[in-house]
């Protein structure tokens, strides 16, 4: 068994095929009635065809679930959402977590939490060549040593 998308119930469905392509860079792979099918394994669904094909109403959550998505250039991202006022509201902005990774939350159009992180590796990478020292990367990280010397030895 494997999983093949992630389904998203949303509202507007010509909104949110704009949103996740002008600041995800997904395009969509099949657009039916209600139904769009995007790249990196996304699917979004009008809620009125959601409610059919479940047979009742729903409840929207409240940061129940959040995709998330990486983004090494953060402050180019962030430079992207703020092109989009209206349609941009965030949980939290930038910020660093103890490990060095930076992350932002924002909510899509119609409220699923979304997260952008830098990867891991790219946090490591960063701290390595600000001057840390490995030891000290991978106190800060809580990467394992071993594998930090095979990611920064690259560098």
């Amino acid at each position: 068994m494997k999983l093949k998308n992630i389904l998203l119930v949303v509202n507007d469905i010509e909104r949110s095929k704009r949103f996740y392509h002008e600041l995800f860079g997904l395009d969509v792979i099949l657009d039916l009635d209600g139904n769009v099918i995007l790249t990196e394994g996304l699917t979004l669904q009008e809620a009125c065809v959601w409610e059919r094909l479940i047979g009742k109403s729903f409840t929207w959550g409240d940061s129940d679930a959040e995709l998330y998505f990486e983004e090494n250039d953060m402050d180019s991202f962030l430079e992207k959402l703020a092109a989009y006022p209206e349609e941009v509201r965030f949980l939290h902005s930038l910020k660093e977590h103890d490990w060095g990774q930076r992350v932002a939350r924002l909510y899509d159009p119609d409220g699923h939490l979304i997260e952008v992180g830098e990867s891991m590796e790219y946090v490591a990478r960063r701290l390595y060549k600000s001057g840390l020292s490995l030891e000290e990367t991978a106190a800060r990280t809580q990467y394992p040593l071993e594998y930090l010397k095979e990611i920064c030895e690259e560098l």
